[in-house]
């Protein structure tokens, strides 16, 4: 999925296009208002990601001339400012959404992913009723899991901490973005709970088998990978 990046600071551009392609996305930039408006029309992007302060057309401006041009792909604006009245200039402007700096990656991800279910992007991909990593089945209808022909037995919570997996495969989830996945928002990022039914998940559906599929990819997270 395209990713439309609108900022001029070049440590933000960084930060957040080294951040967007580990997760999948392809990113292109733009570094001022009007090569916004020209990328922003010209192109297919699931979302756009834009700053406020430019340096010749500011946000809101941007974010009217797409709006005006037909433009409807999702607008989340990233600003210093956060003050109400300028969240609501934003939004009226025609945003979709209204970030403050300085942000979290894993907050943008979450409010990226909003964006686009609201506008329905990925939902074959989430209607999926069946996943399927080697001899591994989930079914998410029935809630049963099984190699080949052997049926596991799994808690709520280990189901959905192995279906978050298995929406990714072969792609590395931080401790933090199945946290907020798989346990919400609420949860503390310094707790070991992740690692704790990871070890669980694994006895059940790994320990038993030649063919490991839940892998550690240490200093980053864990995926499943069938490879």
């Amino acid at each position: 999925m395209r990713v439309l990046l609108v900022e001029d600071d070049e440590r933000i551009v960084n930060f957040v296009q080294r951040g967007l392609k580990a997760e999948g996305y392809a990113v292109e930039v733009a570094r001022s208002g009007l090569e916004a408006v020209a990328l922003g029309t010209a192109g297919e992007f699931q979302t756009i990601i834009l700053d406020l302060g430019l340096p010749d057309l500011n946000g809101r401006q941007v974010c009217e001339r797409l709006r005006n041009a037909g433009v409807h792909t999702p607008i989340l604006m990233l600003t210093a400012r956060d003050t109400v009245q300028d969240k609501v200039t934003g939004l009226r402007s025609g945003a979709d959404d209204y970030m403050t700096k300085p942000f979290a990656f894993e907050e943008l991800l979450a409010r990226i992913e909003v964006l686009m279910r609201r506008r329905g992007v990925g939902e074959t991909k989430s209607d999926i009723k069946e996943l399927q990593i080697a001899d591994l089945i989930l079914n998410g209808e029935t809630h049963e899991v099984r190699r080949g022909d052997t049926p596991i037995e799994l808690t709520p919570k280990e189901f959905s901490l192995l279906e978050c997996l298995m929406r990714a495969p072969g792609k590395v989830l931080s401790r933090t973005r199945i946290l907020e996945q798989v346990w919400g928002y609420s949860s503390d990022p310094l707790t070991n709970v992740v690692d704790v039914y990871i070890r669980q998940l694994r006895r059940k559906i790994d320990d038993n088998y030649e063919l490991k599929l839940l892998k550690t990819v240490r200093g980053f997270g864990y995926k499943m990978d069938a490879a």
